[in-house]
């Protein structure tokens, strides 16, 4: 079922859900994830990615899981994806049915 509300980007529930009511500005997470200022900016903006790596240092400096992390920005690059139309797909042959 395609879904036609686009997901939330992780890097603002990240913001607004850890940062936020932790009071951490953006240098001070950073620091504590052991990524530069401007990667997590950059993250919490929405102009990168999830990587995976990020959802571990994520993860474990909030005792989350980095796949609920991944999930999120798998919902979203899906979603970013299906909103282009995709041509020139054949099905493949059904397996033990001649044609």
């Amino acid at each position: 079922m395609k879904q036609t509300r686009k997901p939330v980007h992780p890097g603002k529930v990240f913001l607004e859900d850890v940062l936020v009511p932790l009071n951490l500005t953006i240098t001070d997470a950073a620091a504590l994830l052991g990524i530069t200022r401007k990667t997590l900016s950059e993250f919490v903006n929405g102009k990168s990615a999830l990587s995976p790596v990020m959802a571990l240092r994520i993860a474990k400096a909030t005792h989350t899981t980095a796949e609920s992390w991944l999930t999120m920005q798998i919902k979203r690059t899906l979603w970013e994806a299906e909103q282009y139309e995709l041509s020139g797909i054949k099905d493949f042959p059904q397996v033990g049915v001649s044609a």
